[in-house]
């Protein structure tokens, strides 16, 4: 079942059920990694919005979004945003990507806000990726 048929509006998930859905040793991995780097506590929301309507997993870094985070069944999406402060440096990542992640960088629009890229976690490169993007909009606790 979809996750937003599973949970409706009047129905939060916890984070077990995020855990349990996602079912994938990466959303582990992930889990910990934003907790050992920024020891960013997740926060569940809910958003109509059309593309991917439903509750996610927001993190937050001393004020800057990190990331959110959209449940899947076996994986899960982490939607990062790049914005013209990390451009070069996310740029300049790029290279050592997997394809998947270059792709979909080169696919996505630039706006006024910059890119908002939607990744499909779904392996440990794509996932090393992700949270490479991420370290761009914080830097990691110790690094204050």
């Amino acid at each position: 079942m979809p996750w937003n048929e599973l949970y409706p509006i009047d129905r939060e998930p916890s984070m077990a059920d995020v855990s349990q859905y996602i079912a994938s040793p990466l959303w582990d991995a992930f889990t910990a990694f934003v907790a050992e780097t920024w020891n960013a506590a997740p926060r569940i929301e809910h958003s109509r919005c059309g593309g991917a309507p439903g509750w996610n997993v927001k993190y937050k870094a001393r004020g800057r979004a990190l990331c959110t985070v959209y449940p899947r069944d076996g994986f899960f999406t982490c939607m990062v945003s790049v914005g013209s402060k990390e451009k070069p440096e996310a740029e300049a990542l790029l290279s050592a990507c997997d394809p998947y992640v270059r792709e979909l960088y080169e696919r996505s629009a630039e706006g006024s806000f910059g890119r908002w890229l939607m990744i499909d976690v779904t392996s440990e490169d794509i996932l090393r990726d992700a949270e490479a993007l991420m370290m761009l909009r914080a830097k990691p606790k110790e690094a204050r």
